[in-house]
Formats: C-alpha cells, structure tokens, sequence
C-alpha cells in the first residue's frame, strides 16, 4: 500500500521502500516504527504507518502518523476515521498529549482531517534536511568533533 500512497501522492518515483525494509523496520528487535492495517473480509484495504516523537514541553510522547492511506474501495466506508480513531486511542491510552501528520496542501483528505477535529499548523513550516545537504552537514560535524 506504499507504493499506491506514493502512487496517489504523485511521487512513486521518490518510494525507494523495499519490502525487506519495512519488514525489519517493523518487526526488528528495536522497531521504531509501527502499523495498523484495516481489512475487509481478510484484504487489507488502509493503513496507517506511524512512530513516536517526544515534546519537551509537554514532557511526554506523541504519534506521528507518517502515512495514512485507504485505497479507493474502502474510501467513504469509515476506514480511515477507524484507523485514525485507533491511534487516538493509544494516544489518550499511554497518555500521549499530540497526534500528528502533515498532508499535501492539494490532497482532498484535508476536508476529512477537518471534520475530525484537526486543524492545520500555520505558525510551524516544516523543513529537511536530505541528499548532498544532509551528507555536507554530516561532514561538517565530523571536521568540528574531531
């Protein structure tokens, strides 16, 4: 379902995900990251890929869903507020205080994140750091640890 989210979001040439990775990065011995899958009648038809963060201010973890994504059947069906209801859940569970995600300003899901109850960020802009600028910095920390 990688492949259809990044399909979707019109970056399948950016997914570089093999299987054998998200296989280690979930059942590993540390995984950092995690997944609920939603199925009808045994076929998986959403998931949602997340992983832990931390604020300092609030002292405490939060989920950071990095992928939310139902395919076009179960669209309009409940799946996705199930998943997203799912990790609200661990969240007031382990007394985590934020869920968050980021969504592209053209996706039409952001009308669905609206009607849960989420709001948009518009004071944070979120930035990365990857590629020849991420190496580059990299090596410039070695040069000053040195």
């Amino acid at each position: 379902m990688v492949y259809e989210l990044a399909e979707f979001e019109r970056a399948r040439d950016e997914c570089h995900l093999t299987p054998d990775q998200l296989t280690a990065a979930l059942f590993g011995p540390s995984p950092a990251v995690f997944c609920h899958v939603a199925e009808d009648t045994g076929t998986p038809v959403g998931m949602a890929l997340w992983f832990l963060t931390y604020s300092t201010w609030e002292g405490v973890h939060g989920i950071y869903l990095e992928d939310l994504y139902v395919r076009p059947s179960a669209r309009g069906t409940g799946t996705g507020k199930a998943l997203v209801a799912a990790l609200a859940a661990v969240c007031v569970e382990r007394g985590y205080q934020r869920l968050e995600w980021a969504v592209l300003d053209w996706n039409p899901a952001r009308q669905f994140y609206g009607a849960l109850g989420a709001a948009p960020k518009s004071e944070w802009v979120p930035y990365r750091l990857c590629g020849a600028p991420l190496a580059e910095l990299a090596a410039s920390s070695a040069a000053l640890t040195s």
